[in-house]
């Protein structure tokens, strides 16, 4: 492994996605030590480190990561076979040939020894090896106990849960900050409630309804983590109810993200089916650890359809998968048709949007707001994930540690860089 300095310009399967090399993955003049001093004088090499880079968004990440990280900015490609990262290295650096010396890491999500050696070696791990509730584990525990920073894509509910009941108290003791969820699941949905709290008043009550609509298709990892999420209902209600044994209540306050009934939303003019997703159990965190969402918070969340039709195909269509996903043969057979690793064509995220629309009211105050940008399951998640970790790295924020939100964690600061890279925040109107 090389272990100079990368140079930028200036829920995906990664684990899946890679040849298999056994534990640790192969050797050669790729590998070696990882020690070395950092110049931030953490002893430590590397700011970030992408692992699973050679999963479908891990590659989108590291080649955004290779267009937009700064030039100080000394990051790594990390996965279990060296052989994948050298091909990877060698087709981002046909496009940035400052690329051609980024360093390689191999690690195994199998394998602890490595997953120590990796968190040691950085100060923030970006990580697409999912699902997480098989693979992420490990990571998250090695990033806890080095005082390590991670930020991953999950959208499942359970192993956010697991993880802050396993490792939320040391990360909390070392500093070490666990951002989960920083892709589409649930960054807009995050930070777009942070943005329509701060255009109401202060100290008093507030709801916010969000309202999402999307053109776009999946990839294999995401597929497997969605299809792994729909079978393991009673893991998931096992998990939370675990987690709220931990979780110390909140007094004085309330903070609630419960589930709406589907309805005609007049906002929107659209249809609204409530979405059982990671994504209110976020904001309902987001609000329970900020005071500015006020004394008595409440968010609904909603898919939006434009017809009744589509409304009633739609909850059918749920209701079709969460029945397959409990008989194991009907979800292999899915999974082997939907292989991690496989992902839409450019040209299809090209054509490919998003758009969530949040209605906020409190103090005799109301504001429609917007968060809206191109494809969101790879393109602009891998462009969240990436500028999740680099704030993290370089940016002045609140000091947290711990299981941590993205609205608790970077606020401000990731809404500034999100809006500079094209993804947009906006008042529609107010009243």
């Amino acid at each position: 492994m090389d272990t100079g300095a990368g140079m930028g310009r200036g829920g995906d399967s990664g684990a899946a996605a890679e040849p298999e090399s056994g534990a640790g993955g192969e050797t050669g003049a790729e590998t070696g030590s990882v020690a070395g001093a950092g110049r931030d004088g953490s002893g430590r090499p590397y700011d970030l480190v992408l692992f699973g880079a050679t999963g479908f968004v891990g590659e989108l990440t590291a080649a955004y990561l290779a267009e937009h990280a700064p030039a100080e900015c000394r990051w790594a490609l990390a996965g279990r076979n060296a052989a994948g990262l050298g091909a990877l290295r060698e087709r981002l650096a046909a496009r940035w040939p400052h690329c051609a010396t980024l360093p390689l890491v191999v690690a195994d999500a199998a394998d602890p020894g490595s997953l120590r050696e990796l968190a040691e070696s950085t100060r923030v791990v970006a990580t697409t090896v999912g699902p997480y509730v098989w693979y992420g584990d490990g990571l998250v525990a090695a990033c806890a106990e080095a005082g390590t920073d991670c930020v991953d894509l999950t959208g499942e509910a359970e192993f956010v849960d697991l993880t802050y009941v396993r490792h939320d108290a040391r990360a909390r003791e070392t500093g070490a900050r666990i951002v989960h969820a920083c892709g589409f699941d649930s960054v807009p949905h995050d930070l777009g409630v942070y943005f329509t709290v701060r255009q109401l008043p202060e100290g008093v009550p507030l709801t916010v309804d969000g309202f999402v609509r999307a053109g776009a298709t999946f990839s294999g990892g995401t597929f497997a983590s969605a299809l792994t999420a729909l079978g393991r209902g009673r893991e998931i209600l096992r998990a939370a109810h675990e987690r709220r044994l931990h979780e110390p209540r909140l007094v004085g306050r309330r903070a609630r993200a419960p589930l709406g009934g589907p309805r005609f939303s007049r906002e929107t003019g659209t249809w609204a089916l409530p979405l059982p997703t990671l994504d209110p159990q976020v904001v309902a965190r987001s609000a329970a650890a900020l005071e500015r969402y006020g004394p008595d918070f409440r968010y609904r969340h909603y898919a939006s359809v434009k017809t009744l039709p589509m409304a009633l195909g739609g909850t059918a269509a749920v209701g079709a998968s969460v029945a397959a996903a409990q008989l194991p043969p009907v979800r292999a057979w899915l999974m082997e048709r939907y292989q991690a690793g496989q992902g839409p064509s450019a040209e299809r995220r090209a054509r490919s949007w998003f758009s969530v629309r949040f209605v906020g009211e409190g103090g005799g105050r109301r504001v429609f707001t917007e968060v809206s940008g191109g494809d969101p399951g790879y393109d602009e998640t891998a462009k969240m994930l990436a500028e999740s970790a680099l704030c993290l790295a370089f940016d002045p924020l609140p000091k947290t540690a711990g299981q941590v939100t993205t609205a608790v964690a970077m606020g401000d600061a990731l809404t500034t860089r999100l809006t500079a890279a094209g993804i947009r925040f906006r008042v529609a109107h107010r009243s």
